[in-house]
């Protein structure tokens, strides 16, 4: 209530100075805090005495019940322009709070849109980041690119490209191609060596592994020594041993 009364509204709305949406705002704070009104009031009464003080004062005979003013008394010109001067006073101090309220809400709007478009700029960089180290990956010819088909009994339609640098053990992988996860399941990746079947996990698909997760490409380090990867899908956090059952993709690699 404090910050509406110092916010010079009241004002506005006692010389219907208010856009309507305000002014039904207002109106309806009336209803429900009668304290309001006894501000208003107040406001009026102050206006008044400073439309007074303003004002050179009218002679009483001018104004003393219904007599007649006579041509040689004149009018009091002179008291009339005192209220005309006092009320346009008082009209340009209400045209003053009005536009330095408009003032500061274009600056908030100002403010707010500068907001938005340096967020905006820092994650179309930050995308733009990503996007050259993908790119930079995709030409390095230390990267050998690896197809694991779907598994045709769980996920057919299902692919994963990995980008995999054996020498550094760094693996970048695509998985654009594999099926949205559910909410309480993640997909796991798995270094494996074949005979015998040895699995080693390399990480999950989330965002701490992500490069960009907007191209659905993740980088996963220091992967052991494997003859072929696999994704299987897990509970949220990954498993110690794969769910063969889930087993999505999987691809051997190459000799060399």
């Amino acid at each position: 209530m404090e910050e509406l009364i110092a916010s010079g509204k009241l004002e506005l709305y006692i010389t219907d100075s208010l856009l309507e949406k305000e002014r039904d705002e207002i109106i309806a704070l009336l209803k429900k805090h009668p304290e309001l009104k006894q501000e208003i009031e107040k406001i009026e009464r102050n206006l008044l005495s400073l439309g007074a003080a303003l004002a050179p004062p009218i002679p009483s005979q001018d104004i003393h019940g219904n007599r007649r003013i006579t041509k040689e008394q004149g009018v009091n010109w002179k008291g009339i322009t005192g209220w005309s001067a006092a009320i346009l006073c008082i009209l340009a101090l209400f045209w003053s709070i009005n536009k330095k309220n408009n003032i500061q809400n274009d600056f908030n709007l100002v403010n707010t849109q500068n907001v938005v478009l340096k967020e905006d700029t820092a994650a179309a960089r930050s995308s733009l980041e990503a996007v050259n180290k993908v790119l930079a990956v995709f030409r390095n010819k230390a990267y050998t690119t690896i197809i694991l088909p779907g598994n045709q009994a769980v996920a057919p339609d299902a692919y994963v490209k990995v980008y995999f640098n054996n020498k550094e053990g760094i693996a970048f992988i695509d998985v654009s191609g594999l099926p949205v996860a559910p909410a309480d399941k993640e997909y796991q990746v798995w270094s494996l060596l074949m005979d015998p079947l040895t699995p080693s996990s390399m990480g999950i698909i989330n965002e701490k592994t992500a490069v960009s997760s907007e191209y659905g490409v993740y980088k996963f380090e220091n992967v052991p020594k494997n003859q072929a990867f696999g994704i299987t899908l897990e509970p949220k956090g990954g498993s110690e041993f794969p769910t063969l059952t889930q087993l999505y993709t999987l691809g051997t690699i190459s000799a060399p």
